[in-house]
């Protein structure tokens, strides 16, 4: 390469320097360069960028509010769309593109293009680095004409300060506030435990000793169906597992009189109360209940007490009894939230 291409370079005190000469390629100005019609219209076009993208975020806001949830059109060989989620997304995605395109035109067109080579120094850095990094910082503001194209900035301040707006605006599909639900579940006194999934009633002889069963309130399959998801399930399943009556411990509950077993037969919330994983892995020589997400083991026998892992609060315990017919049913009610701690638990 010839010489007039080779950089005058000036090596630091304590760079590496290089092994020979060092060339660049032949450097080509852009047309923004020499030509301020062409600069100008460069601007625009990153204004009109950052302008489309403020547009864009409020026609999100405006879709969010105008357009029916359930509102369909059909798109050809896709089927049916929902309206809703498709201006979502493509105002939003628009929105986000834009910022990005005109930053990349920004950077391509109208920041300072020229070339420098900058030597590797060893890892500590000079006394003086601090006054260096601010000049450097001080420099490529001044090339990226952020302070002295006021248009470029204005429009690009607008579009980043609007873009958050639906970040915002789409917390409410979170839902309402929760209130007092996470205390609440479906037991209450003289509901019937049942088999999950079959719904069948049971009796204390259909659990031998050692045995464990899969229950749940008799009025879940109902909620279900009016809620029309699973969140009643989340809190509402339990276990049932059957024990000698002197291998029991202790109890969260009951007297003598009204003990919360029923002839060994023990009922526990089947949720976990570190982060609500379904648990059902017994031993039945240690009575120990083993959650297979983070291996938090609770003691059955011993009012279901952690003995090993993260979670930090027993398995609430159900007390139960039977009814007329001979049936398990819930005594009462859980007497303390089931599944993960939360804030307002106290």
């Amino acid at each position: 390469m010839s010489e007039q291409n080779t950089p005058d370079v000036e090596i630091a005190a304590g760079a590496i320097e290089p092994n020979g000469d060092i060339a660049l390629p032949v450097h080509h100005p852009r047309r923004t360069d020499f030509d301020p019609r062409a600069a100008k219209r460069a601007e625009r076009q990153v204004s009109i960028m950052f302008g489309l993208s403020a547009i864009l975020t409020v026609a999100f806001v405006v879709a969010y509010v105008m357009i029916p949830t359930d509102a369909t059109f059909p798109v050809p060989f896709f089927g049916t769309w929902s309206a809703s989620n498709t201006a979502l997304g493509v105002t939003f995605g628009l929105a986000a593109f834009f910022i990005g395109a005109g930053i990349m035109q920004w950077a391509k067109k109208l920041m300072n293009d020229k070339e420098v080579v900058a030597m590797r120094h060893s890892l500590a850095s000079p006394e003086d680095s601090r006054e260096e990094a601010i000049a450097e910082f001080q420099e490529g503001l001044d090339d990226s004409g952020f302070a002295t194209r006021r248009i470029l900035r204005r429009s690009l301040l607008g579009a980043v300060a609007l873009f958050p707006i639906p970040l915002i605006v789409i917390l409410r599909d979170l839902g309402p506030l929760p209130g007092d639900k996470l205390f609440i579940t479906s037991w209450v006194p003289g509901m019937r435990i049942v088999l999950d999934v079959t719904g069948a009633p049971i009796r204390p002889a259909d659990i031998p000793v050692g045995g464990i069963v899969s229950a749940m309130p008799a009025v879940l399959p109902a909620i279900q169906k009016a809620e029309g998801n699973l969140n009643a399930r989340a809190k509402d399943v339990v276990l049932l597992v059957r024990m000698n009556p002197d291998e029991i411990r202790s109890q969260q509950g009951g007297t003598d009189d009204e003990p919360w077993d029923y002839e060994g037969v023990l009922c526990f919330s089947k949720i976990c109360t570190h982060v609500g994983c379904p648990i059902a892995l017994y031993e039945q020589r240690t009575h120990h209940l083993l959650c297979p997400c983070h291996q938090s083991t609770f003691d059955l026998a011993d009012s279901g007490n952690v003995i090993f892992g993260p979670a930090a609060r027993e398995l609430p315990q159900l007390p139960i009894k039977l009814d007329d017919e001979g049936y398990l049913v819930a005594r009462d009610s859980f007497q303390q939230p089931v599944g993960p701690s939360f804030w307002e638990r106290g």
